[in-house]
């Protein structure tokens, strides 16, 4: 005869090793959000660090463009203080903008187009670029698979009491449509 306090105790085992099982996955994802997001600023330190470069290289050949190269400065230095996605986010667009008014420069100096060291960090700097939407949309797809295992039943019963809560997907600018202005 099957004691009437195993069902009770069975239960609750079962219920235990679910929400251990359920933990776990949560911090396995979380932490998944955390690299992501992790590479996405790795990359954009990488080009935080090619700029200077790319700067110097350009007042060589353009020195009375100072307007764009303190905008490219301020936009960096936003960038490496940015402390959340969103400020990451507006950061980014802002050095984005400022890079496009860089790179145009160029346009107006035929033998900086011709150097070899500004094609090399152009280039770097393209490549840089493509890295950045990588990560980012890695970082977004990873983000949208922690929020969709924390807002999916039975996880979303005790997600946030153990403390999982929605995390936020890297947003381009709302102003992301227009193209910057270049004026010399």
């Amino acid at each position: 005869m099957m004691k009437k306090w195993l069902i009770p105790l069975g239960i609750i085992v079962l219920l235990g090793v679910m929400l251990v099982s359920g933990y776990n996955n949560l911090v396995t994802i979380s932490e998944g959000v955390n690299g992501s997001w992790s590479q996405v600023q790795n990359q954009l330190q990488r080009r935080a660090d090619l700029i200077p470069n790319l700067v110097e290289t350009v007042k060589g050949y353009a020195s009375q463009e100072k307007e764009v190269f303190t905008a490219v400065a301020e936009a960096r230095a936003k960038l490496n203080g940015a402390k959340t996605v969103g400020d990451a986010a507006q950061a980014d667009q802002a050095l984005t903008g400022a890079l496009g008014r860089l790179l145009a420069i160029s346009e107006s100096y035929p033998q900086l187009k011709s150097d070899a060291n500004f094609r090399a960090l152009q280039d770097e700097l393209a490549g840089t670029e493509n890295r950045i939407a990588t990560a980012r949309m890695d970082y977004n797809n990873t983000v949208q698979s922690y929020n969709t295992k924390i807002k999916t039943f039975p996880t979303s019963i005790y997600a946030g009491i153990i403390g999982f809560g929605q995390r936020d997907y890297f947003k381009p600018n709302a102003n992301v449509n227009n193209v910057p202005a270049v004026k010399f």
